[in-house]
């Protein structure tokens, strides 16, 4: 894989940024997109525009082609068993939002329990969290270990006869740790406890596979797989999208409406309501067969490599502490720096062309658990290399010496 010619395809890095070559570490928060991913919403604007599913003219057939194209993408990028459990939603969390409503007005009542885990970002909490105070759901939690990772027996512990359903991260924006989540799936199903899987650090570095894994539901970011802002995908086994009811109503989500009553449409169109991101969905495509392209065990390897390094580097400095040392890690290397707050890191290294996070990246329950206000985050994406590690550490040095001499 030439990662320099990958990152000859991502425009961004045309461009300086404080005089000096970006050096972009925050994949984790939103992925850079390649130059085909743009091309291919300025094309459908200029070229191929129409709302979909609704006019029987050339430009919204066509339109409407593109736009299940892509669903057959994603269905066999994640080897879904039918192109009808993808859903297309504005961004994992109204996904796991969705998931959350429709589950708990159907099937959730007061005294039930809700398992997550105290890796959560806050998009897999506060959508349990309102079930909780509008339904008196209760949510456990399983707590991490001394690395950072939730363990499989951290899980079983936690489950009991009240145990609804169990929500999960893939892998954490935080520790980087990569969940046993087939063990954790099997597990559940043994005791009938449906699971939806937090995807969104997963899907953009593991390879997926739906029918392999069995979880009941899967949520997905595209804007950090490489793809457009406002979209987001939730997987869902057909037998859930069947007998939960629908999450929003309107036009395209219904077969007939009449001042008696409504009927709603197949599936996935149910769960589709309005106008739907169009241009989005149909640039997602180009964002699955970029992926393709490079193969995701080339990325996985990639990225594994480059997380070790960073990790080599990074120990090598006495005032870094690295966050979590997971048995299985993505990559993501959150840190803190000896007398500096995370914030001042950032700023300084953005002086540098460094882009990196600082904050509790939407994972309070985490920080609080780890006695931390704020951590650092360097992240990695396809078009990072060694070089990039390495300027981080330059950088990382500078702001030893500015607050600590």
């Amino acid at each position: 894989m030439n990662i320099d010619n990958i990152k000859k395809e991502f425009p961004i890095f045309n461009n300086k940024v404080q005089n000096n070559d970006l050096v972009y570490l925050d994949s984790a928060n939103s992925s850079q997109k390649p130059q085909l991913v743009v091309d291919r919403i300025y094309d459908f604007y200029t070229k191929e525009f129409s709302n979909v599913g609704r006019s029987v003219h050339y430009l919204a057939v066509a339109a409407t082609n593109l736009y299940e194209n892509t669903r057959v993408l994603v269905q066999q990028y994640i080897n879904a068993k039918d192109k009808n459990e993808i859903v297309f939603t504005k961004g994992a969390t109204e996904a796991i939002n969705l998931v959350a409503n429709t589950f708990g007005q159907k099937f959730l009542s007061k005294g039930d329990e809700i398992l997550l885990t105290e890796l959560e970002h806050h998009s897999n909490y506060v959508p349990w969290h309102y079930l909780r105070q509008s339904k008196g759901v209760n949510i456990r939690f399983a707590e991490i270990n001394e690395n950072g990772d939730v363990t499989i027996e951290s899980i079983e512990k936690n489950i009991t006869k009240k145990t609804k359903i169990i929500a999960i991260t893939h892998l954490s924006n935080v520790t980087g740790a990569i969940l046993p989540i087939k063990e954790i799936i099997d597990l559940a199903h043994s005791k009938n406890i449906p699971v939806l899987i937090d995807g969104c650090q997963g899907a953009p570095h593991l390879k997926l596979d739906m029918q392999e894994l069995d979880c009941d539901f899967y949520a997905i970011s595209c804007h950090k797989m490489y793809g457009p802002t406002g979209l987001g995908i939730l997987y869902a086994k057909k037998k859930w999208l069947e007998e939960l009811p629908p999450y929003q109503g309107g036009g395209g989500m219904i077969r007939e409406v009449k001042k008696e009553g409504i009927t709603y449409g197949d599936l996935p169109n149910k769960f589709e309501a309005g106008t739907m991101a169009t241009a989005q969905v149909i640039a997602f495509g180009e964002s699955i067969k970029f992926l393709n392209k490079i193969g995701i065990k080339n990325i996985e390897k990639h990225e594994k490599n480059l997380t070790m390094y960073g990790e080599e580097v990074l120990r090598k400095n006495n005032s870094v502490k690295l966050i979590g040392n997971p048995k299985n890690k993505g990559s993501v290397l959150s840190f803190t720096l000896d007398g500096v707050h995370a914030h001042d890191i950032a700023t300084i290294l953005d002086e540098d062309g460094v882009a990196i996070r600082a904050g509790h990246h939407c994972c309070q329950i985490l920080h609080d658990k780890l006695g931390l206000s704020a951590t650092a985050r360097a992240s990695l994406g396809v078009y990072n290399v060694k070089e990039d590690l390495d300027k981080l550490n330059e950088s990382l040095k500078k702001c030893i010496k500015i607050f600590n001499g």
